[in-house]
């Protein structure tokens, strides 16, 4: 189910200007120029734009071996999700650096993750390396399961913020530093736990900080949903 203009398509004119990695998940043997490792059975099933990538919240997940934002000192990772349901804790997107950081318990990364709650989901947002590790989350605004949500987490350097659908969820300061080369989990952790229901259609990667409704140069549209630029 479409959830309204805030589930518009990724993308857009000035988008398209920006140096940036966009993964269709509309087919599971390619992505982003790799062939993902897939695990358990995902499927594909229909979106608004086209195919999508459904994973069943068991055991279906795609690996792949890249961090599409290693070196940036900023960045924008936007996707386009359908939260189905299941069990409370679910990471969809963990991008982990391969070598390790001293004093990094887990690793570096970042990470989005959902939390399911009655009919409804909240959005969870993370960060984490050498000096520096923010959760976003707000559980008191819950968002209504099987609807497509435009989702984005922003960081500038300093400034860390997460949205779903143009609109601020959380935010905070962080004083962050660039991730090296790694790797790509889609539908679970990288240890493979808090697997994801749901499905996804795109996530998109830009190595700057562009705030909703700053990518176009106005509210509405591709990319340029919800609230403006802060």
């Amino acid at each position: 189910m479409l959830a309204g203009a805030g589930a518009a398509a990724l993308g857009g004119p000035a988008a398209a200007r920006l140096r940036e990695t966009l993964w269709t998940l509309d087919r599971l043997e390619r992505i982003g120029g790799h062939a993902p490792q897939v695990l358990g059975a995902p499927k594909l099933s229909d979106s608004p734009w086209g195919p999508a990538a459904a994973f069943d919240g068991e055991d279906d997940a795609l690996l792949v071996p890249e961090h599409p934002l290693a070196g940036a000192g900023a960045f924008t990772i936007e996707a386009l999700i359908r939260p189905d349901g299941g069990r409370i804790e679910q990471r969809w997107l963990h991008l982990a650096q391969d070598a390790e950081d001293p004093g990094v318990s887990g690793g570096t990364r970042m990470l989005f993750e959902i939390r399911v709650a009655g009919a409804g989901w909240y959005l969870d947002a993370f960060i984490k390396g050498p000096g520096y590790a923010l959760t976003l989350v707000a559980p008191e605004k819950l968002h209504p399961l099987g609807e497509w949500r435009r989702v984005t987490q922003v960081c500038d350097g300093r400034r860390y913020a997460a949205f779903v659908d143009g609109v601020l969820q959380a935010q905070g300061q962080v004083d962050f530093k660039p991730q090296g080369p790694g790797r790509t989990s889609i539908g679970v952790r990288m240890n493979r736990v808090d697997w994801f229901r749901g499905a996804i259609r795109e996530l998109r990667f830009m190595p700057q900080a562009v705030w909703p409704g700053a990518v176009d140069g106005h509210q509405g549209g591709p990319s340029g949903v919800g609230a403006g630029s802060p």
